[in-house]
């Protein structure tokens, strides 16, 4: 079957799940930090997540070893992932899962932006443009808005912790966008795979010389939030989004990530009490919408 088969009932699940995983995964990461410090966290994560992919290079029988030319791409792209997922955690540790779930879906309008100024791969039309502004108004409306009530729920949004997730969404494309040119040199399973390892490696060194980690204190919903964040998003996701791309177009799959910034807000406020506010529904809207115009726009190139 070609790439550009039509969505069916099957698929279309399978894509919304994969949806619905990636936005509660800010909620998840606030379960985590209830009772872990953040280094510690994106260690035994990507300590899942590696062992997830481990086990889908064998099933896929993809080449396991590093030829020459592929350490260094692996080393860049690991010690991104180490510090896009480091910013992450500590910025949703330092503030809410709602405002994290927005700002991180950021990084959409990061990699067009850089791709437009920098690696000139896509350039921006003016749906593009629209979006970019849009979203940016939204997140720019939600950093200045402080909310009084919201100080006083389970987690108050800082503007330090928005800051930090908003500098993760930038890692998160600039490491995107490493990525799609490491893959000239090296496989895709096989690039995960090992800036997976390289992630988990810097982990441990900095956990365990700068964090106190209190495992008897981890409670079943905080192991039970890290084996989501790993095993859910970090490795069936990938093999999700794998697999759906096997028969449908990537642009048939993005265009559904609208869906995420506003599915992490429900999430946030479902499972974590978060308070809903003006700011926040008009800075999802902006986010959603923004998302919308880039994907219309990159169909029209």
């Amino acid at each position: 079957m070609s790439r550009s088969q039509p969505l069916t009932g099957v698929t279309f699940s399978l894509t919304m799940l994969t949806v619905l995983l990636w936005a509660g995964n800010p909620v998840a990461t606030s379960f985590s930090a209830d009772v872990l410090p953040p280094i510690a966290i994106s260690g035994i994560r990507f300590l899942l997540a590696t062992g997830f992919m481990f086990a889908w290079c064998l099933v896929e029988r993809a080449p396991m070893a590093l030829k020459s030319g592929q350490y260094v791409p692996v080393l860049i792209a690991g010690t991104l992932l180490a510090l896009q997922i480091w910013t992450f955690t500590l910025g949703v540790a330092w503030s809410s899962s709602s405002h994290s779930s927005l700002l991180i879906n950021s990084y959409v309008f990061f990699v067009v932006i850089c791709d437009h100024f920098i690696t000139r791969q896509y350039r921006l039309g003016y749906w593009a443009w629209g979006g970019f502004w849009l979203a940016m108004a939204g997140v720019t409306g939600l950093l200045l808005t402080v909310d009084p009530a919201a100080q006083s729920q389970r987690d108050a949004p800082t503007l330090t912790g928005d800051l930090i997730t908003l500098f993760s969404a930038f890692l998160f494309a600039a490491k995107l966008l490493y990525s799609k040119q490491a893959l000239k040199v090296i496989g895709a399973t096989q690039l995960i795979f090992w800036h997976d390892v390289v992630a988990v490696v810097l982990f441990a060194v900095l956990s365990f010389s700068t964090e106190q980690v209190a495992w008897h204190a981890v409670t079943p919903v905080g192991w039970v939030a890290l084996v989501y964040q790993g095993v859910l998003v970090g490795g069936l996701c990938f093999g999700l989004q794998t697999w759906l791309l096997k028969w449908h177009s990537a642009s048939q799959i993005a265009i559904f990530s609208f869906l995420t910034p506003l599915m992490g807000i429900a999430l946030s406020s479902l499972l974590r009490g978060d308070r809903l506010t003006p700011a926040m529904g008009i800075a999802g809207a902006c986010v959603a919408i923004g998302i919308i115009f880039v994907q219309r726009d990159q169909k029209s190139n």
